[in-house]
């Protein structure tokens, strides 16, 4: 269910993508914007887009990290300290 989202979720930003390059064209076509300026647009539009994107992700891990501890879950550290634990000590 989390690969259909997040491939629904991929489809339609690239959707949305399309028809805003196609809109900023018909702006530079008709003479109602430069080149240049959609070109501005569109960087700060995928900057606010990556911005979005790490806080989903962090918000995401926020979410996991809180389920995992609910359940009792054991994380990779809690395995690594166990397997140390239980390491042989070496003679000296």
């Amino acid at each position: 269910m989390l690969k259909d989202l997040m491939t629904l979720g991929i489809g339609s930003a690239l959707l949305a993508k399309e028809k805003v390059e196609e809109e900023l064209k018909e702006l530079i076509d008709k003479g109602k914007m430069s080149k240049e300026e959609a070109e501005k647009l569109l960087e700060k539009a995928k900057a606010k887009g990556e911005e979005q994107e790490n806080a989903l992700k962090e918000e995401i891990k926020t979410a996991l990290k809180e389920v995992i501890d609910e359940m009792g879950l054991a994380t990779k550290e809690d395995l690594e300290a166990l397997k140390d634990e239980w390491k042989p000590k070496r003679s000296r």
